[in-house]
C-alpha cells in the first residue's frame, strides 16, 4: 500500500514533537520531518522517522523539497508543532490545497504588537501596551505608564526575553539587549521592536481552544519576577463561575478577532479585577505538556485532534469515559546556583508519591544549574493524575518538593582563577 505522507516542517525538540509523529503513524500516515538540522530532534533517529534535510527558512528550497516528495507519494497534510514554523506549514498546505489555518492570520498573530492592536480594536480586554523600536521609546512608554512594566520581544515563545522591569534603568538595559538581537534562538530573523506592557498581578490561566471551541481552562503557575517562567499547570482550572465564563469569552473572542479558528490555539490570560485580559494568543497547541494533562484529565487527545485536522479527518473533542478527572504538572527549577546529585534516587522518590504518573530529570548528575530565565532553565517535571484538581495538585507539589528537588545540592564555590 502506498502510504500517504504527513509532512512536519521542523518540530518541537521534546514533548509534542514526538507525539505528532506517533499520532500520524497511528492514523496510517507516514510522518516526514523537513528540517535544516534533524539532529536537533533526538526522537527522529530513535523512532526511525523519515527526514528530509532542507533549509526550512528558504521558501523556494522548501517548496522544491515538497514537490520532490509529492512526485513519489501522496501528501495528505502539512503541519508544524513549532510556533516558529506554523505559518510556513500553513503556506505549504494552502499551495497543495490541503487543510490548515490562514498563513496570513498566523503571521499577524505571531507578531505580538500586531496581535495586541487587533485585539484592542476588536474590544478584547488586553493589558495597556506600547510598541517601541528604540530604547528611548521604551523608556518613554514606561515613564508615561509609571511603576513596573513588562518588556518583551514582539516575537518569541517559552518566556524567552520576557522580563519585569521595575525602573527606567532596567527598561533601558533590557530593551537595548532585545533590540540588538537580529535573530532568535532558532537563527531566524527577528523584528527590531519590543512590547512595553502593563504588569498584571492577578492569577494566570490559559484556555485551550480548538477551532472556535474552548476545550478546557488551565490554571498556570509562574515563577517569581523578574522572569516569568511557567513552573506548573493544573487541568482543569476551577475559578469562580463568573471568572470561568469571562476567561472563555475573552479567549474565544480573541481567536475569532485574529482570524484563526482552525485547529489549536493556546490563549494565555490573567484575571485583573474580574476582567479576563488576554496576554497573548499562540496559534498552536500549548507547550509545557498541557496536551498530555488534558488527555489524562479529560481523555481528549489534542495532539491527535491536530493531526486529524491536518489530514482532513473529523475531530472529536468530547470527554472520554475513564479519564482521571484532573491532572497536574510541576517543573523543577533551581532557586539558586546548585549541582545535580543523585537523579535516579530523586526520580524514584517522586514516583513513589501516590498519584504520580511520570517523573523525569533532564540533566545528568554533576551538572551545575542556576535559576531559570525561561523554559530552557527547567530541570525536570512530575505529572500527576487524580479525581479532583486539588488532589492532583497536592500530589504534584509533594512529588516535586520531596522527590525531584532532592537532586539539587548546594553548589560549591567556583575555584578562583590563578593570577
Amino acid at each position: 500500500m502506498n502510504t500517504s505522507l504527513l509532512l512536519f516542517v521542523e518540530s518541537n525538540t521534546t514533548g509534542t514533537g514526538r507525539q505528532f509523529a506517533q499520532r500520524a503513524r497511528a492514523l496510517g500516515a507516514e510522518p516526514v520531518l523537513l528540517s535544516a538540522d534533524p539532529g536537533r530532534y533526538p526522537y527522529a533517529a530513535e523512532d526511525e522517522l523519515r527526514t528530509v534535510v532542507v533549509d526550512t527558512a528558504d521558501g523556494d528550497a522548501l517548496w522544491a523539497a515538497v514537490q520532490r516528495l509529492a512526485a513519489g507519494q501522496r501528501i495528505a497534510g502539512v503541519l508544524s508543532s513549532s510556533e516558529y514554523y506554523v505559518a510556513t506549514a500553513a503556506d505549504l498546505a494552502a499551495r497543495l490545497g490541503l487543510p490548515g489555518p490562514s498563513a496570513d492570520a498566523v503571521r499577524a498573530c505571531r507578531d505580538k504588537s500586531v496581535q495586541r492592536r487587533t485585539l484592542a480594536e476588536a474590544g478584547v480586554p488586553v493589558p495597556w501596551f506600547s510598541v517601541a523600536g528604540e530604547v528611548a521609546e521604551a523608556v518613554a512608554a514606561a515613564q508615561w505608564r509609571g511603576g513596573p512594566v513588562v518588556v518583551k520581544p514582539v516575537q518569541g515563545s517559552g518566556s524567552l526575553g520576557v522580563r519585569l522591569c521595575r525602573d527606567t534603568g532596567e527598561v533601558a538595559a533590557h530593551a537595548r539587549g532585545l533590540l540588538a538581537a537580529t535573530v532568535n534562538e532558532r537563527g531566524l530573523s527577528t523584528p527590531a521592536r519590543v512590547l512595553v506592557e502593563q504588569y498584571l498581578t492577578g492569577p494566570e490561566f490559559s484556555v485551550e481552544v480548538f477551532g472556535e471551541h474552548a476545550v478546557v481552562t488551565v490554571a498556570k503557575h509562574v515563577g517569581a519576577p523578574p522572569a516569568f517562567v511557567e513552573t506548573g499547570h493544573d487541568v482543569p482550572a476551577v475559578p469562580a463561575a463568573a471568572d470561568a465564563a469571562a476567561l472563555v469569552d475573552s479567549a474565544v473572542h480573541a481567536v475569532k478577532a485574529l482570524g484563526l479558528g482552525w485547529g489549536a490555539a493556546h490563549v494565555e490570560l490573567r484575571l485583573d479585577a474580574g476582567v479576563a485580559r488576554v496576554i497573548e494568543v499562540n496559534p498552536r497547541l500549548a507547550g509545557g505538556m498541557i496536551p498530555e494533562l488534558v488527555r489524562r484529565a479529560r481523555g481528549v487527545d489534542l495532539v491527535g485532534a491536530q493531526v486529524r485536522a491536518g489530514l482532513g479527518l473529523p475531530v472529536d473533542l468530547t470527554d472520554a469515559a475513564g479519564a482521571a478527572g484532573a491532572a497536574s504538572i510541576r517543573f523543577l527549577t533551581a532557586g539558586a546556583d546548585a549541582v545535580l546529585g543523585d537523579t535516579d534516587a530523586a526520580e524514584a522518590a517522586a514516583r513513589a508519591v501516590p498519584g504520580v504518573v511520570d517523573a523525569a530529570l533532564y540533566r545528568t548528575p554533576g551538572t551545575r544549574v542556576g535559576p531559570a530565565e525561561d523554559f530552557r532553565g527547567r530541570l525536570g517535571h512530575v505529572i500527576t493524575a487524580g479525581a479532583t484538581p486539588r488532589e492532583s495538585a497536592r500530589a504534584a507539589d509533594t512529588a516535586l518538593s520531596f522527590g525531584l528537588a532532592t537532586a539539587l545540592e548546594h553548589a560549591p564555590a567556583r575555584e578562583a582563577m590563578p593570577v
